[in-house]
């Protein structure tokens, strides 16, 4: 059974949401069953690369936000994020826009490391500070997951990966995705946002028993009626 996961990098929730999911997945006897497929989304894609503000100048500007709003906020969400054992900085964020750091993600897809390179980048951006739309950042950990530095290169330079990221932006339009994270669970099944812990377990529950059903052969004697609901509906 495929979960289909629509974040960007630079995306709070969708980092805390990975974590949630993963603690379900963890603990679902048949984890080994489930396929994760990381989509493309981008939050602002006309976002300009900014290197010389930190990520709570620009919260604070774009959101018109007072400097002790925004670290308010922001340390409420690191405060989530530590509950699920990860160490955000938004001192050291660097204002980016992801565009390439997608396209990097379907490289790794494509050589079987998609979740490993998301998690990769994700960690460069809200715990290490680094700029994911530099190329020779992207290209550093894109080796550390095990890509080659020529794959890469070549693919960042030569706009490889551009069309899949657009086919991923316009899927999540045709989903009704408004925000992410975005969950969708064998197509049938939809979470958005970070969700308590048990609403993952739920759903991943909810989701293989239909898958199951759906997958059973077919029964001479009768079949019994399924339940599913519409991704964009309530169950």
């Amino acid at each position: 059974m495929k979960i289909e996961i629509w974040s960007d990098v630079v995306c709070p929730f969708c980092y805390i949401g990975k974590r949630k999911m993963e603690k379900a997945l963890a603990k679902f006897p048949e984890k080994d069953a489930i396929e994760i497929e990381w989509k493309s989304f981008q939050l602002n894609p006309d976002q300009k690369t900014d290197t010389s503000v930190s990520t709570l100048e620009h919260l604070a500007t774009s959101k018109g936000w007072s400097m002790d709003q925004t670290r308010e906020i922001t340390a409420n969400v690191v405060e989530m994020a530590k509950s699920e054992g990860l160490d955000f900085d938004f001192e050291k964020a660097v204002v980016a826009n992801t565009r390439n750091a997608h396209r990097l993600i379907h490289l790794a897809k494509s050589a079987g490391k998609g979740n490993e390179m998301k998690e990769r980048l994700l960690a460069a951006y809200f715990s290490e500070g680094k700029n994911v739309d530099d190329f020779d950042t992207l290209i550093s950990l894109g080796i550390e997951i095990g890509l080659t530095e020529d794959t890469i290169k070549k693919a960042l330079e030569t706009g490889t990966y551009e069309d899949a990221v657009e086919t991923d932006i316009y899927e999540s339009r045709q989903l009704g995705v408004r925000g992410v994270p975005f969950f969708v669970f064998d197509r049938k099944f939809g979470i958005s946002g970070a969700q308590p812990d048990e609403v993952f377990t739920q759903t991943l529950e909810k989701a293989w028993s239909e898958y199951e059903k759906a997958n059973q052969p077919i029964q001479m004697n009768g079949s019994a009626d399924s339940e599913s609901c519409n991704i964009n509906g309530d169950c």
